[in-house]
């Protein structure tokens, strides 16, 4: 793609990932791991370490807030 003159590239920074940390014991972690779980509550995404997320597996399915487990 070419840039209009006077465009520049140079000018914005791409947004550095923020690290991950579990919602749940504060486990972090650089990006996202395939066996963290994903939350969306109240509007807010929130992550749970491996650990967390199989010790509350079934309130997970039963699709149950965090607070509540």
């Amino acid at each position: 793609m070419t840039s209009l003159p006077g465009d520049s590239d140079k000018g914005g920074s791409a947004a550095e990932p923020r690290p991950v940390v579990c919602a749940r014991c504060g486990t972090p972690a650089r990006t996202p791991q395939p066996t963290w779980t994903c939350s969306v509550e109240n509007s807010t995404r929130q992550y749970f370490c491996e650990g967390c997320s199989r010790q509350n597996l079934r309130a997970i399915e039963g699709r149950l807030d965090s607070a509540w487990w």
